[in-house]
């Protein structure tokens, strides 16, 4: 089946019932479930606790039926060899985005820290992807697009992967939503984008449509489809600091993008970092309080014109704040004694270098 004939299905159904409301999250915990406990019986046994990765073959055991699974899943797993939960390697030119990924925004930054890491210790969590029925061989990926990307710029060949039995639609965009918002990587700007090509494609027929099948406020849609008006070279600006730029701050550079267009808008994203201004600051931005000029800083209070995060093995443990032409800011917490030591001798030797 292909992509588009799974896309209709994917419309609202006004009388569904509770038990289909239930996520598909819960059928995923399921599998992970099954995978956890085989590492946690390997370590009991002192024994090494990866996944266990294998190449589907001729399996009795996969041709018993499982409660509930499509019959395009039995017959690819039959066909396969495979049991659910099972972790095998597949190779990375097969994988290929979902059409219903509910991510749009992946940081170059990101990836490329990602990728060092992999190259290092090996990809340590299996990805989720769902056979492409009418593409024998080719699979979508239902959660884990951040590391296939990663593992292509770190140019391995091969991805450990979950098969798991979804159809390409709203099951598995609610899925990977669900899966992004526990751990707090979906962003208003990729629901943004997402939303508004669902609301372009027809999928659904307004935006009230949308919210009750997500289970949203109807609100929480309206602000979204308002900030995807934005382009997206502003977004991505935003994007990189979602610390700074939530929901109501993307609103309000939305509302001002509409006014004053798009290189005044990317100044003042610039202006809302360097000078930390609050919502309610670019608010009255927006409605011609504030002068765009004017430094509405707190008397007594000077702000910094630039900050770096640092990252020590992949964790952020500080930042460095530079204010004015002659000072900077060093905080950094949640060090070893030796680190720590070991840093301050490296600054000595630089502020002593000639």
């Amino acid at each position: 089946m292909k992509p588009s004939q799974f896309a209709k299905g994917f419309q609202a159904r006004p009388d569904i019932t509770s038990s289909e409301k239930r996520t598909a999250l819960d059928r995923l915990n399921a599998i992970d479930g099954l995978v956890q406990e085989k590492s946690q019986t390997r370590s009991t046994l002192n024994q090494p606790s990866p996944p266990e990765v294998t190449t589907p073959g001729v399996d009795a055991a996969a041709e018993i039926p499982i409660e509930n699974e499509s019959a395009e899943y039995r017959a690819w797993r039959v066909e396969h060899g495979y049991r659910p939960g099972q972790v095998i390697e597949l190779p990375l030119k097969a994988i290929k985005p979902s059409p219903f990924n509910p991510r749009h925004f992946y940081l170059k930054s990101s990836i490329a820290e990602l990728a060092v890491n992999l190259a290092k210790q090996g990809q340590q969590q299996a990805i989720h992807v769902i056979p492409d029925y009418g593409n024998p061989g080719n699979y979508f990926v239902s959660d884990g697009g951040r590391r296939v990307r990663a593992l292509k710029e770190a140019n391995k060949e091969t991805v450990k992967a979950i098969v798991i039995d979804l159809p390409i639609g709203i099951e598995s965009y609610k899925l990977g939503y669900d899966l992004n918002v526990q751990r707090d990587s979906q962003t208003v700007f990729d629901n943004a984008v997402v939303w508004r090509r669902f609301l372009d494609e027809s999928h659904f027929q307004s935006q009230k449509e949308l919210a009750e099948h997500l289970g949203l406020d109807e609100s929480t849609v309206a602000v979204a489809l308002s900030i995807a008006k934005l382009p997206e070279v502003v977004m991505q600006e935003m994007v990189a600091r979602t610390d700074r730029f939530g929901s109501n701050m993307a609103y309000q550079v939305g509302r001002y993008h509409t006014a004053r267009g798009t290189d005044a808008t990317l100044r003042l994203i610039n202006r809302i970092l360097s000078d930390d201004l609050s919502t309610r600051q670019v608010a009255d931005i927006v409605k011609g309080r504030a002068n765009t000029q004017e430094s509405p800083k707190p008397a007594g209070r000077q702000r910094y014109a630039q900050r770096l995060e640092i990252k020590l093995d992949g964790a952020s443990v500080g930042d460095l704040k530079s204010y004015g032409d002659d000072r900077l800011e060093l905080r950094l917490k949640g060090l070893s004694k030796e680190r720590r030591d070991d840093i301050l001798r490296q600054i000595e030797q630089i502020l002593q270098a000639k």
